[in-house]
């Protein structure tokens, strides 16, 4: 869903249960463009620190700009008491220097570019947002849904992939129970429920492997194929001089996106060509039974 379809779900929930309820309190007529310009305007002026039951407009210090030298989660502005607003971080300050906070150290250019419009040139904040998904059309569909609850996970699994940086963590301990089948569908009986999440932490087969390394290079071609443009031709279009500042700043975000999928596929592309040289769970197994040694060798164990 993107950000627009998103704003207009929530118009259309607000506009029926409270402002049709309440025709009192909003007499006149409130279009989806006024809560839009409402949203826009609550996302980009509220401290990152003011959430929840915190949330909070502050006229005058909602001018005070981001830098991103600031690298401290702590540099940022947070409610002291009723009415009053402070910030605890020590810094010199002379005339006529300007006062800066860090307005969230978590967003990535392309939420900076929705919530603030600008985008940072630093590859930390070049980041995609991987989708995973157990299939409602897979035969263990239940006991992986199972497994996934079990291990703090759903349905559906949110991964940010940050340029330069690893994989998350259980990305692919999740990649492979979306992944296992076949021989390997024994690790998902109600005997391995409390175990099998460890399993999954270490290659399973070379066949589970495989698979997760293609499913994901062919998620990373179909999502690069969907950009008009490749890196080349955007860097190219950075260069020109007639840029709107909207231009540049969805190209920035593009661009980052483009790079962190090659990323991904070149991960998944490097781990392909190291298969053979995996452990995977049988051979594990049966180290742990005393039945080949650590050189991989069989063990003949004489009566």
């Amino acid at each position: 869903m993107g950000v627009k379809e998103y704003v207009r779900s929530e118009f259309d929930n607000v506009e029926a249960e409270i402002i049709n309820a309440n025709k009192d309190l909003f007499p006149g007529t409130i279009t989806f463009d006024d809560f839009l310009w409402a949203f826009g305007v609550l996302r980009s002026r509220v401290f990152p620190e003011l959430r929840g039951d915190k949330l909070a407009l502050i006229p005058f210090a909602d001018l005070i700009n981001h830098n991103g030298d600031i690298t401290s989660k702590e540099s940022c502005w947070e409610i002291k008491g009723k009415g009053f607003l402070g910030r605890d971080t020590v810094f010199s300050l002379r005339t006529p220097m300007e006062i800066y906070v860090q307005y969230d150290l978590d967003k990535s250019n392309a939420e900076l570019a929705l919530d603030y419009g600008f985008t940072e040139a630093n590859s930390s904040r070049d980041s995609y947002t991987l989708t995973l998904e157990i299939s409602e059309s897979d035969p263990f569909y239940e006991d992986k849904l199972d497994i996934a609850e079990l291990n703090g996970m759903g349905e559906t699994a949110y991964f940010d992939v940050v340029l330069g940086e690893s994989l998350p963590p259980q990305m692919i301990t999740y990649l492979r129970l979306l992944c296992l089948g076949g021989t390997d569908a024994f690790l998902l009986e109600a005997l391995f429920r409390n175990k099998v999440w460890e399993h999954l932490e270490l290659p399973v087969s070379r066949d589970n492997e495989e698979s997760i390394c293609q499913v994901i290079q062919n998620a990373c071609k179909s999502a690069l194929a969907a950009y008009h443009t490749t890196i080349e031709e955007d860097e190219e279009l950075l260069e020109r001089e007639d840029l709107q500042s909207r231009q540049q700043i969805a190209i920035e975000v593009r661009v980052g996106e483009k790079k962190v999928l090659e990323q991904i596929n070149d991960i998944f592309k490097e781990r392909e060509q190291e298969l053979d040289d995996l452990e995977y769970y049988q051979e594990r197994r049966l180290k742990d039974l005393g039945f080949i040694g650590d050189n991989g060798d069989i063990i003949f164990w004489e009566s």
